[in-house]
């Protein structure tokens, strides 16, 4: 399939507020996963394309965040056991159901995601973690994730922020220190279950990562206080919609 330097240009351009957007918030592939689609890649190939962006984009972040000082090395390894688990056998799962079934899928899981966006967060307090921290709940909350991550990865980072926000109810900073690390470890072997069954065009996957990686490196730097996530949110949210029209609009 060829592709236009329109279309390059709009893959890089994407995939930099999407990797922003997802460092510092979640829902970058709400914007990106559709853009694969309307590009002309079928949803599978589009679901698997976009995790080659997710990876580069994590690498570029947990990096990031490293060189910042901030690193949760152990505990993430811990949580990311149980993700793996899942991912594997989420991307399994969305490679056995039809076209038609995975839009829908995708249209329910935007729709749903927008709305969690706009639900205030619980108070929290920042305070060191350890082991001990790690309920047997937690871990099947992130086998959870896993599952969804695997199949779809469309809004996962508001999972993340409910369970870690909840269960354990640490500071958005230290929820995206674990939220890119996980996510880094769990989509290598989803990545490489979709490039196995042939549903990746690398192309489009690298030029979307160029973008992506450039707005996670972008995002690591930027102190985000309430009100610029919020703004975030509330750009998000109206992107969204107008996809979730398009879709269904066809």
């Amino acid at each position: 399939m060829d592709m236009t330097f329109q279309e390059g240009l709009a893959l890089v351009a994407i995939g930099g507020v999407a990797g922003f957007i997802n460092v510092l918030s979640a829902g970058g592939s709400m914007l990106t996963l559709p853009l694969l689609m309307f590009l002309g890649l079928p949803p599978q190939v589009a679901n698997g394309t976009n995790r080659v962006s997710i990876v580069l984009q994590s690498v570029a972040a947990v990096g990031s965040f490293r060189r910042e000082g901030a690193s949760h090395v152990g505990l993430s390894l811990r949580l990311s056991v149980p993700a793996v688990a899942g991912s594997v056998f989420g991307a399994w799962l969305a490679m056995q159901v039809s076209d038609t079934l995975f839009e829908a899928i995708l249209i329910s899981a935007m729709a749903v995601a927008s709305v969690a966006m706009l639900l205030p967060q619980p108070r929290v307090d920042t305070r060191p973690l350890s082991s001990q921290d790690l309920s047997p709940a937690l871990y099947l909350a992130m086998f959870g994730i896993g599952v969804y991550g695997g199949f779809l990865q469309v809004g996962v980072g508001i999972l993340f922020m409910a369970v870690l926000y909840r269960m354990l109810r640490i500071d958005l900073a230290q929820v995206n220190v674990f939220k890119v690390f996980i996510i880094l470890v769990y989509m290598l072997p989803a990545l490489g279950l979709f490039v196995y069954h042939g549903h990746v065009r690398w192309g489009y996957g690298l030029l979307l990562a160029v973008g992506s990686m450039a707005g996670a490196w972008l995002a690591v730097k930027v102190n985000m206080g309430p009100r610029g996530a919020a703004w975030i949110k509330w750009l998000t949210v109206a992107v969204i919609v107008t996809i979730i029209l398009r879709l269904l609009l066809g």
